[in-house]
């Protein structure tokens, strides 16, 4: 399946009208169109058919293809609905307030005048969407209800009440647009996951490239800070990764020659070649990015209700209102065709299909959205309905429930050593580590002031982010204490270092009795 944007499509009953009606045509039975994210999923090779059922039911509609680990591009803001809103609100509030005084100084046509110019500006959309549906003989449809219920209204002397119509329908869409776009940019802010470049190592140089252009087998480098732009393998460096935003597993991944890793790691420490192994186009990311952002298209099963109902539901409310109109004058004594017209025209704006198309997809992408601002990724309204039978809930992620952050809770010396001393000259010999663990130490050591070492005064580092004047102080006095020459990392076993003329090892209880520290064994 091949994904389009449908530009231009800002109506869910025509959405829904288009998918049905393409879906009647060969090829084009597995047309999915997801309204508030405006795609359409279809074979690549019923593009042109699907053009023509577009041109034929929604012409004003522009499709356009989206290729293959692309993005779209940020729609723009238009203000020109809430402007049009705005001068119509003055001149409808105008018309309320100041209708008698217009109406004696300058007669009805003044009244009339700045009623109807309220009315145009908030009712040329709908009128001109219901003249060229009804062109294409479409007569049932929520333009439709909409014309010819304001229009009624003008036909009876109701201004305001034509006027209001158009108003609030108008206000209506608009916030029904600004609550999709707020999902819209929820489930979009998990783009973040996206990298923005890849930098490809050719002829011994490093150039910046899209992601979706780098070829399976180039190697790319990733630095320090920087995003894993594509799916691979390590083959030079070693690091730490951060993984939390693909797998919300916050202790970090050791990257070393043979490791795969997926694009949307960050790189947090060394730098590290990777040897692609799988186009943008069908990294981890990539499919996670899809997946979400066309959750729609997963429909539940009241979603489906409401699209089968709403073919029958204008005709439906069309005919009851005409009844309303016609019937009541007949056959009641004394009733007012006048009176009963009124009621039925009100019938009809209540009616308006529109709403009633939206308020349930809306519901369930509004659900996905606000799961994505707090980093759930939700495949699907179907995914929430099945939510609601839940009753017991089993995690085993660190980075789910919990927060997998080190932290140093005890120190345990040995006699002769105190706390202070312990744990500065630890935090010193992890000076240069990236492992997590060191950061810890450091953290720790930060709140503690080292004593004098055998021939100069080193005292605790701390990073020097963040840190006071002091602080800097007592990390310049560590750094020039310390040989960092003399520092060297025992992957996955430790670290050893010269600090102060002491030689220090910091790591495991294996590695430091190699080291010929004798560490007490647990009871």
């Amino acid at each position: 399946m091949t994904k389009y944007t449908l530009e231009g499509l800002d109506c869910p009953d025509c959405a829904n009208r288009l998918e049905a009606e393409m879906r009647k045509r060969p090829g084009l039975s597995g047309a999915t169109i997801n309204f508030p994210m405006k795609t359409l999923f279809l074979d690549s090779e019923a593009e042109s058919a699907a053009r023509e059922v577009i041109a034929e039911i929604e012409p004003e509609v522009r499709l356009e293809r989206i290729e293959a680990g692309g993005a779209r591009e940020p729609e723009k803001s238009d203000s020109s609905p809430l402007v049009r809103m705005g001068a119509s609100a003055l001149l409808f509030i105008a018309g309320l307030l100041f209708s008698g005084q217009l109406r004696a100084a300058l007669g009805p046509v003044a009244e009339y005048a700045v009623y109807l110019a309220a009315y145009g500006l908030v009712g040329y959309p709908v009128l001109k969407s219901a003249l060229f549906n009804l062109f294409r003989g479409r007569v049932f449809d929520e333009m439709f209800l909409m014309s010819i219920a304001s229009i009624g209204a003008i036909a009876i002397g109701q201004l305001p009440e034509a006027v209001g119509v158009m108003l609030f329908y108008s206000a209506g869409e608009y916030l029904q647009e600004r609550a999709v776009a707020k999902s819209r940019r929820s489930i979009a802010a998990l783009m973040d996951l996206r990298p923005e470049f890849a930098r490809v190592i050719a002829g011994g140089e490093a150039k910046l490239a899209e992601p979706s252009a780098v070829a399976v087998g180039d190697l790319v480098e990733v630095r320090p800070g920087e995003r894993v732009p594509l799916d691979g393998e390590v083959v030079e460096g070693e690091s730490y990764m951060d993984t939390s935003s693909l797998t919300g597993e916050s202790a970090p991944l050791e990257a070393a020659p043979g490791q795969a890793v997926r694009a949307g790691y960050v790189n947090d420490s060394g730098r590290v070649l990777v040897r692609v192994t799988a186009p943008f186009g069908q990294s981890s990311v990539a499919r996670i990015l899809e997946l979400v952002e066309n959750s729609a298209t997963r429909k539940a099963p009241a979603e489906k209700f409401m699209t089968r109902i709403a073919a029958v539901y204008t005709p439906f409310v069309v005919i009851a209102a005409s009844l309303i109109a016609i019937v009541p004058p007949i056959v009641v004594p004394g009733a007012a065709f006048s009176d009963w017209l009124y009621r039925a025209l009100v019938l009809l704006v209540i009616s308006c299909p529109c709403a009633f198309v939206i308020s349930i997809p809306l519901g369930y992408f509004g659900g996905v959205g606000n799961a994505s601002r707090h980093k759930i990724l939700v495949k699907g309204a179907d995914s929430l309905d099945a939510l609601l039978a839940v009753d017991t809930v089993v995690v085993d992620k660190t980075g789910t429930l919990t927060k997998g952050s080190f932290e140093v809770t005890a120190v345990d010396c040995a006699p002769g050593f105190g706390r202070e001393e312990v744990l500065g000259y630890a935090a010193a010999a992890e000076r240069f580590s990236p492992h997590p663990i060191a950061a810890a130490i450091r953290k720790a050591g930060a709140l503690v002031d080292l004593p004098p070492a055998a021939d100069a005064e080193a005292s605790l580092p701390g990073d020097s982010a963040g840190a006071g004047p002091a602080e800097q102080v007592l990390e310049a006095e560590v750094e020039a204490s310390m040989d960092a020459a003399s520092v060297k990392e025992w992957k996955g076993r430790g670290v050893s270092a010269s600090v102060g003329g002491r030689s220090i090892l910091a790591g495991t209880a294996s590695f430091l009795e190699e080291g010929g520290v004798m560490m007490p064994r647990p009871r």
